[in-house]
Order: structure tokens, then C-alpha cells, then sequence
């Protein structure tokens, strides 16, 4: 992640009319990279599509800052089509390594999406860095992984890029896992999809998976409607999700799962509070300002998701209000109103109906806190549709966007980050500290 209040002479104009410091070519592509999901049409980027105006970006950046992004879009922010696009484009320029690459790659089917992007523009010969490292890439799944990934509905198969790539095995078992996936070979994977696709029974297959613990939070999660369908009793799936790993489960998908199957809910919320048990607190008084105008909902972070722009801002509100030592939570459209510091579902609830979805106003809702309040630090979740100009803040002052927006709010006070992950937090906590 990045800090983005970096600062140039040059002025521009924002979505809501208001002239803002041009941010340099690393942080705007920082901006765009962090947040928005690739080859979807995203509001007010210049007249470019997303994926254009970042090819652009990349060839004027610095090549190692683009491929230190790469890694950290994938690793820390887990996007996964937008770093293979900034290796792609270093590759069109001849300064991608294959050590980047390697790096980038974290699942195997992103191998082949990876020469799906290269080849987007018409089929041209592979690099030398590239072969190297998809081939680097190649060696570090087993047979599980590939043959899970190795769907068949790929334009590129991985036995399609073990050719290309030539990769060299590294003892025995690697050459006939590798001659395996020559000889389309490779064992079916024990997965829900698996079986459920082969026309298993659901209940059977999910009470067999639940009892040898081999479904996990994820897949528990996206399966809690097919369970409940399936007759799965009540009681087994609340046992189950008691032993479930959700560290790395984010806020997001327990309410997504919340929404289709409700009468989960409470059991939901538990296994989202446990997931953020670990988490280093965030020391001081911490003010949080949750954007609820018009322009957060209804307007989805990505067209196969269900959630909408208030939901990744309540996401994060509820990830501050368990990891904060002290917080202020307020809601801010035409006026700026304090809201009750509830957890979880509750929270989520008394952020939305606190007042009417109307117009935006940040620069208001800062002044008002800034009035009224002593805080080490604000935190913003908006999407930067704002009208107003943004004071600076009276402690550390942080604009999280959950929208893709070329030109924002910053004034140049406040440091800009772009994404909707619990990273952001860890982000936060890294800068404080240097």
C-alpha cells in the first residue's frame, strides 16, 4: 500500500467540481489499481477506460514502483486480475522480471489468465522473463491445486502453459506430477464443485466434507443457502462454523452471507468478531466518518458482487470499531450526524438509517468534528462524489475511497488510500509507526 498525499503546483477539478492538487503518475495509478475491479466500466475516469488510462500510467511510471505495486495489489489488497495487467504492461516494455511475475502469480489459474491479458490484444511470442517466470510459477502448486484450477472452460489450460514454459522438475515426484498433467492425468480434487458437479447428493456431500473438516470458511460460507436447501440441520452447520480458521476472512463476506440466509445471522456476526480478535489495536481516539450519500449504494464494487459501495464503507466502520481503543462513529450526506458505537450488524444498521441519503457534503462533516471533537486520528469512507472543499484535519487525517476516481477530495492534508480491505488498517498502523 501506499501513501497518496503527494503533492504537485498543478491544480485539477474533481467529480463534484472542486480544484484539487493533480496527484503524481505513481499515485494515481496506486489509486486505480488499489480499488477498482479490472475490464467493468468505472464513473469519471477522464473519458478512458480504467484498464487504458492504468496502461498509460504504467508506461510513464517508474518500472520498479509498478511491479512493488504488483505484489502488493495481489498480496496485501488480494486483487487479482489487476497486478497480471501491470505485468503484462512491464512486459510490453521489456522491464518485467520473472522474479515479479513469480511473485504476482499466487493461484494457478492465474497462469493462464495471466497469458489470457497477454494475448488480449492479438497473439504475440512470449518474452524471455515471462517464460521464465510462469515456468518459476509453475512449480510451486501441487497436483490438488492445478487439477482445482484447471478448469475446463479456460482458453489456456495448464497444460497449455507447462508447454509453453517448460518448467523443470525438481525431484522425481515433481516429473511425474508434471508428466500427469501432460498426460491430462491429474487427480479430481474432493471439493463441494467436484462432487455437487458429478450429481452427488448435496446433503451427503456436505455433511461428508463438514465431518472430515475439508470445507472451508469460504466455501462454509458461499454453501450456507445450498446446505439449508440441501436439509442440512441448523444445528450441524452452527457446530461446524466453531472450528472454522476465519482469520483471513474479511467483514464483507459475513454480510453478504447475512443477506441471503438471515436467520444466520447472529452466528455470522460471532465468527466476524472472532476473525478480527487478532488484530493489533489501533491506539489513541479514533474518529470515523461514514459517507452515506446517495451515490454509495446501489452502485456495485464489482458486477458478480452483491455489495455495494455502503457496504464496503460499513465493512471497514465495523473492522475500525473492534481494532480502535477509543472511537467516534459518525455519518455524514447533506449533514454530519453521531452515531451509536454498536458492533457488527447493529452497527451497520444504525449507520444507514441515521438520516436521509441525500447529497455530500465532507467538507462540513470535517468542519463539524473538528469543532467538536479531540481525536488522534480521522478516517473518512467515501467514495469522493463531494461538492465541498475538505479542511485539513486536527490530528492524522486519512480518505479511504471505495470508488476508482481519477481526481478526489485530498487538499493535499489528508492521506488517500484507495481499496476496501482490512490492509488499510494494517496500513495505517505501519504509518503511524515510521
Amino acid at each position: 500500500m501506499s501513501s497518496l498525499n503527494l503533492r504537485t503546483q498543478e491544480r485539477v477539478i474533481n467529480h463534484g467540481g472542486v480544484a484539487v492538487p493533480k496527484i503524481s503518475v505513481e499515485a494515481q495509478l496506486t489509486r486505480m489499481t488499489l480499488a477498482h475491479m479490472l475490464w467493468e466500466n468505472q464513473f469519471y475516469i477522464d473519458g478512458q477506460s480504467t484498464a487504458d488510462l492504468m496502461k498509460t500510467l504504467v508506461a510513464k511510471a517508474n518500472p520498479a514502483f509498478v511491479a512493488s505495486l504488483a505484489e502488493t495489489a495481489r498480496k496485501q489488497f488480494k486483487l487479482r486480475h489487476v497486478p497480471l495487467l501491470l505485468a503484462r504492461e512491464l512486459a510490453r516494455s521489456g522491464k518485467l522480471t520473472a522474479t515479479t511475475l513469480n511473485d504476482v502469480i499466487q493461484r494457478p489459474d492465474e497462469m493462464s489468465e495471466f497469458l489470457s491479458i497477454y494475448w488480449k490484444d492479438g497473439k504475440t511470442p512470449l518474452s524471455n522473463q515471462v517464460k521464465k517466470g510462469l515456468s518459476s510459477a509453475f512449480g510451486k502448486f501441487n497436483e490438488y491445486q492445478l487439477a482445482k484450477w484447471d478448469k475446463n472452460s479456460a482458453a489456456v489450460s495448464m497444460r497449455d502453459v507447462m508447454f509453453l514454459t517448460h518448467p523443470k522438475p525438481v525431484d522425481q515426484a515433481q516429473a511425474i506430477l508434471f508428466k500427469k498433467v501432460a498426460d491430462k492425468a491429474l487427480a479430481t480434487p474432493d471439493t463441494w464443485e467436484t462432487e455437487l458437479s458429478a450429481g452427488a447428493d448435496k446433503k451427503e456431500t456436505f455433511e461428508r466434507l463438514m465431518a472430515q473438516n475439508k470445507l472451508g470458511a469460504l466455501a462454509f460460507l458461499r454453501n450456507l443457502r445450498n446446505m439449508v436447501e440441501a436439509g442440512i440441520s441448523e444445528s450441524t452447520i452452527r457446530a461446524y462454523s466453531t472450528n472454522l480458521d476465519v482469520t483471513k476472512v474479511l467483514p464483507f463476506r459475513y454480510i453478504a452471507a447475512a443477506r441471503i440466509v438471515p436467520q444466520f445471522e447472529d452466528m455470522l456476526e460471532a465468527m466476524m468478531f472472532k476473525s478480527l480478535e487478532t488484530h493489533e489495536k489501533l491506539p489513541g481516539k479514533t474518529v470515523l466518518l461514514v459517507d452515506i450519500s446517495g451515490s454509495m449504494f446501489d452502485v456495485k464494487v464489482s458486477g458478480k458482487s452483491d455489495l455495494d459501495r455502503f457496504d464496503a464503507a460499513a465493512a471497514l466502520a465495523v473492522l475500525c470499531r473492534e481494532i480502535c481503543e477509543e472511537v467516534e462513529i459518525y455519518s455524514f450526506s447533506y449533514q454530519c450526524v453521531r452515531v451509536p458505537a454498536r458492533r457488527g450488524f447493529a452497527l451497520i444498521e444504525a449507520i444507514n438509517h441515521s438520516q436521509y441519503h441525500s447529497g455530500t457534503d465532507t467538507g462540513g462533516a470535517v468542519r463539524s468534528v473538528n469543532a467538536n471533537s479531540k481525536y488522534d486520528r480521522c478516517i473518512i469512507f467515501t467514495d469522493e462524489q463531494s461538492q465541498s472543499t475538505v479542511p485539513a484535519p486536527k490530528g492524522k487525517g486519512y480518505v479511504v475511497n471505495v470508488a476508482a476516481y481519477q481526481n478526489g477530495i485530498n487538499s493535499g492534508a489528508w492521506t488517500t488510500i484507495t481499496g476496501f480491505s482490512e490492509a488499510i488498517i494494517d496500513y495505517i498502523q505501519l504509518f503511524e509507526k515510521l
